[in-house]
């Protein structure tokens, strides 16, 4: 049987039906772009990551076109309440979040865990960090590593060193230092960072490790000297300040990164756009001079290698987490 030739009229109203289908498609699919993002950060208002993320909020939103992103601070248990709310969402996009350190620490340091630090998150792009500086209170007779790890050998008992936590990424890089120098010296937990540089600055406690931004006024006021940067390279505002590892510690190397994720299962076409909206937001002139401003360091990892980078942070700290003997109930 011969086929019946369409009419030029109902090819007409096939091709305007595809046309409409493809229209369809299309709007539904900035409909759910328009939904808004919940950004979970699993730390307080006024945090770091918190900082970091309000500054280049608008950012991303013009990066992502215009859909809406909605942060919410979710703080306890190390960051595991607000991890614990991105591992569970669903896998559309829609809820993503903002972790730290802390969140590959946590398996280490932790008797228990709600969920795989790993292996129950999509990594979008470890996003860059904020640099780690060892601190003493001034009386301390100590203006740089050497000096400072002579003093603890000779007398380890007249000394304290603070963090803002038992088991957290600040105790951590603490112990790595007093490893590195090869001396044990008492460690006096925080419940924040805040009480631990105010006994920092009456001599309660004589020295710690700190985010670089958390200390720039007590630095520059005299009410705190920096001995040296944790990290592997030197900071902008303070140029003339070496490293730790340039001090003869090539083994300390520390800093305070942060990473966007989903939950696991995440489609790669989002992971994809994500990607892609998050380092357009982070390269945009506002975000680099907010960034600046705080001496984070912003270099963006693709999604693949930010998952090896959890995978090597995490055996990193469990070794550390392992030689300092650090629990947490």
């Amino acid at each position: 049987m011969q086929a019946t030739p369409i009419p030029h009229l109902n090819r007409r109203r096939a091709a305007l039906l595809l046309a409409g289908l493809a229209l369809c498609g299309a709007a539904a699919t900035v409909r759910a772009n328009d939904k808004p993002i919940r950004m979970v950060l699993p730390v307080g208002a006024g945090s770091g990551v918190d900082t970091i993320m309000r500054a280049a909020a608008p950012q991303l939103i013009k990066a992502l076109n215009g859909q809406p992103v909605a942060i919410e601070n979710l703080p306890g248990a190390g960051g595991i309440t607000g991890a614990s709310v991105i591992v569970r969402a669903p896998a559309d996009g829609l809820t993503l979040g903002v972790v730290s350190n802390n969140h590959v620490v946590n398996p280490s340091v932790f008797k228990k865990m709600p969920f795989d630090a790993v292996g129950d998150i999509t990594p979008i792009s470890v996003v860059g960090a904020t640099p780690f500086v060892l601190v003493v209170n001034p009386r301390v007779a100590a203006k740089n590593a050497k000096e400072l790890q002579a003093l603890l050998k000779a007398k380890p008992d007249g000394y304290n060193y603070a963090s803002s936590g038992n088991g957290t990424i600040i105790h951590l890089a603490g112990a790595m230092f007093m490893e590195a120098a090869g001396v044990d010296v008492r460690h006096i937990p925080y419940k924040g960072v805040g009480p631990m540089v105010t006994d920092l600055m009456s001599g309660q406690v004589e020295m710690g490790v700190v985010a670089l931004p958390a200390v720039q006024g007590q630095l520059k006021a005299g009410s705190l000297r920096a001995i040296g940067i944790m990290g592997k390279q030197r900071v902008p505002s303070l140029s003339d300040l070496p490293t730790i590892a340039e001090q003869g510690f090539p083994d300390v190397d520390i800093a305070g990164w942060f990473a966007v994720v989903g939950p696991a299962k995440l489609p790669a076409a989002e992971v994809k756009r994500l990607h892609a909206a998050v380092v357009a937001a982070f390269a945009m002139p506002e975000t680099r001079d907010a960034m600046a401003k705080q001496e984070n360091i912003i270099n963006p990892m693709s999604p693949e290698a930010s998952l090896q980078f959890f995978k090597t942070e995490q055996e990193r700290y469990a070794r550390l987490v392992k030689k300092a003997g650090v629990t947490v109930e």
